[in-house]
């Protein structure tokens, strides 16, 4: 049976702009929306929310506003800024972005970004050492920027195999200013090579061969059947995403079947939404939940998704910009 469904193969298909805004806003969207019901078991969200948690409440844990967001959108907004502000790949200007964001107090830090960020601060090194308690979600969950910054693929083949080099690299880069782990730096480089295959007009059978490509490498991200963990490790993140993904038919049915499955459900709904706004484009996303959403929040993302396509040159497909340390 065909991954696809009908509406990726209708008259209209999403340009690139509502792509790279689905893309980022459906990540904003994912994250309010899941951090409310974070730590909660399904059993939990049912009885809290008459059956299913459907909107953007706020509350939770941190006590959110609704349609607040946290630090998965707070430190993608970090990395984008610094990208769009020096207008280029410059790795120490995105350890300063996360420094600063740190600093100002955010309503939430993961451990592992905290302890990262620290040595950062009192150090100057932009990677730490391999360790095994690095294997968490932070570095996946704020790679966005670079798939949308970065000059395109030619084609699926590029993306498929080795020959996206400069955005792996970036990837990489990023991710090891906190999280030292080659299952974090996988992670991060497959789901954002997915989405720049559906940014470039991918659909989901092109993605599945990347997740089977990561599977074949790692098994341990082997998702079918689906494990049942919606931990903050990387791989339960991955394996959460990616059964949801490729079996919701609508943005909003893929949203709704992550965040309700409790975990660390904003940032597993930040991530499905991610794809799924790269698949169907902004349009997809419910009004309700954009209504809701922090509009200086909004306004951000929009600005900066315009600005890293540009930076990325994806409309000329030109080379990547001089890269700077």
């Amino acid at each position: 049976m065909s991954v696809l469904s009908l509406s990726e193969t209708g008259p209209r298909r999403p340009s690139l702009e509502e792509r790279a805004s689905g893309a980022y806003l459906g990540f904003a969207v994912g994250d309010a929306l899941g951090a409310p019901v974070e730590f909660m078991t399904p059993r939990e969200i049912r009885a809290a929310h008459n059956g299913i948690h459907d909107s953007m409440t706020g509350g939770g844990w941190l006590r959110l506003r609704p349609g607040q967001v946290t630090d998965d959108t707070q430190m993608s907004l970090a990395l984008g800024g610094a990208m769009l502000a020096g207008g280029g790949w410059n790795l120490r200007a995105v350890a300063d972005s996360f420094a600063g964001w740190l600093q100002s107090r955010p309503v939430d830090v993961g451990n592992t970004c905290r302890r990262g960020i620290r040595r950062y601060l009192q150090t100057g090194t932009l990677r730490g050492a391999p360790a095994e308690e690095d294997g968490g979600n932070g570095a996946l969950m704020r790679n966005l920027p670079v798939a949308l910054g970065t000059p395109p693929p030619r084609d699926a083949d590029t993306v498929l195999g080795d020959g996206d080099a400069v955005f792996a690299r970036r990837s990489i880069e990023q991710a090891r200013i906190t999280h030292g782990h080659v299952l974090s730096d996988e992670a991060t480089v497959a789901l954002g090579r997915m989405t720049r295959v559906l940014l470039s007009g991918g659909t989901r059978e092109d993605c599945r061969r990347i997740a089977d490509g990561l599977v074949a490498r790692h098994r341990v991200f082997a998702f079918e059947p689906w494990p049942g963990r919606t931990s903050g490790y990387v791989v339960d993140t991955v394996q959460t995403v990616l059964d949801v993904f490729f079996r919701g038919e609508t943005f909003e049915a893929c949203l709704l079947d992550v965040v309700n499955r409790g975990g660390d459900a904003d940032t597993n709904g930040a991530l499905t939404g991610q794809l799924a706004g790269a698949l169907w484009g902004v349009r997809a996303i419910p009004e309700r939940w954009l209504r809701k959403l922090d509009e200086r929040v909004r306004a951000e993302i929009s600005a900066q998704a315009r600005g890293l396509l540009l930076l990325g040159r994806w409309s000329a497909r030109a080379a990547a910009p001089e890269d700077k340390t």
